[in-house]
């Protein structure tokens, strides 16, 4: 029997890893530097990254049933890679436990989630999932292009899931063997 849960287990996993990747990169570069402007959808790699942060703090908040809602997005603004790195691993080991414990049946369930003005709107937690790992995606893509135009080689973010040419670090982080 398939577990229809075991894909969201390695996405958070391979979230996680992507994310320890790329800022570990990040750290490399003075603290100017990862604050400098650049061209994407946030300025900088320290706002495009600090944003993946924000939005996982808010969706994973809303998961977990939290009172916080939008206000949880409010107070991230880490200054350098190093802190952010720290807070977004934290909030990583989170998402992964948080997988970790998911059901089929909490799948399917929707939750109430804070659209300030526009009130709770109810969203099915595998989508809300789903939406949440495509949204880090999106953004790491954007920071890794970013990184493409300081001294720091931007990283591989894709060897993860499959035998060949996967990261040696990667079955730490939950990667099938």
């Amino acid at each position: 029997m398939i577990d229809p849960v075991a894909p969201y287990r390695a996405l958070a996993a391979n979230n996680a890893w992507a994310n320890h990747v790329l800022l570990s990169a990040c750290e490399a570069l003075p603290d100017e530097d990862f604050a400098a402007e650049r061209t994407g959808f946030f300025p900088s790699l320290r706002a495009t990254l600090n944003h993946i942060l924000s939005v996982d703090r808010y969706y994973l908040d809303a998961l977990e049933g939290g009172a916080e809602g939008y206000a949880v997005r409010d107070d991230v603004d880490y200054p350098n890679a190093r802190d952010l790195k720290a807070a977004q691993a934290e909030q990583d080991t989170r998402l992964t436990a948080y997988c970790g414990g998911l059901s089929a049946d909490d799948l399917a369930r929707d939750i109430a989630t804070d659209r300030r003005e526009d009130g709770f709107v109810q969203e099915n937690v595998a989508a809300l999932l789903l939406h949440l790992f495509q949204h880090q995606i999106h953004h790491r893509g954007q920071a890794h292009a970013m990184l493409s135009s300081t001294a720091v080689a931007p990283p591989q973010l894709d060897e993860f899931f499959i035998r060949y040419d996967r990261a040696p670090d990667a079955v730490t982080y939950g990667a099938p063997r």
